[in-house]
């Protein structure tokens, strides 16, 4: 089996790889508490909430491409003085995020959600300014969990770089607008905040199996 072959199996688990850790990000009820509630606020139709959710996931990523393109060019820079640093830099960040997400799941006690139901009340806010105040809640905080992959994948071109972005974005929108639509139909947030305890056990978890890939494929 000639290199080429064995290159595309690799990096369309990378894709993958990308679409369930962005998939799982989403599950942080910072991803869709906000939008439930401020629906809920405002008197949203669900295809209202759900046009917030999509703008507001394709913003967040946009800025999480902008860092990861910011990330990756400054790795390539480096790359071009000291030969072979970048995929054993990309995996290092890899194995680190992934123990620190490991890490901080297994010692903290999750923060579960409760106490007595709101009362809905006329909306006190601009529907306009509702929508892009969510927009811009998740374009100012990039996931960080997800620029490592990009510096995995600096030395792929912008093929694979952009195929990532559009994984990124497909498991983030998919992601937020699940959770964001079972909690309107009536799911506890409870129920739904278990996927936040494990999350952080899942993407570390994640992290350092993408990692392993970066490096298998150095050898």
């Amino acid at each position: 089996m000639t290199p080429p072959d064995l290159q595309q199996p690799v990096v369309l688990s990378v894709l993958g790889a990308g679409f369930a850790t962005a998939f799982l990000h989403a599950a942080l009820p910072t991803h869709w508490l906000p939008f439930v509630l401020v629906g809920r606020g405002q008197r949203w139709s669900l295809s209202q909430v759900l046009g917030a959710v999509t703008a507001a996931g394709l913003a967040h990523i946009a800025t999480t491409a902008a860092a990861g393109g910011l990330i990756v060019a400054a790795g390539l820079a480096m790359d071009q003085w000291i030969s072979g640093l970048l995929p054993n830099l990309s995996a290092a960040l890899l194995f680190l995020f992934g123990a620190f997400y490991l890490g901080r799941a297994l010692l903290r006690q999750p923060v579960m959600g409760g106490g007595p139901a709101l009362e809905l009340s006329e909306p006190t806010v601009s529907h306009a300014a509702a929508f892009w105040g969510l927009v811009a809640l998740m374009a100012v905080s990039p996931g960080e969990v997800l620029l490592p992959i990009y510096l995995s994948q600096a030395t792929q071109g912008p093929l694979v770089l952009g195929g990532l972005t559009l994984a990124f974005a497909a498991g983030t929108v998919l992601g937020m607008a699940l959770f964001t639509g079972l909690a309107r139909a009536g799911w506890s947030v409870l129920r739904l905040e278990r996927w936040a305890r494990y999350e952080g056990v899942i993407l570390g978890l994640a992290l350092i199996l993408i990692g392993l890939l970066v490096v298998l494929r150095q050898h």
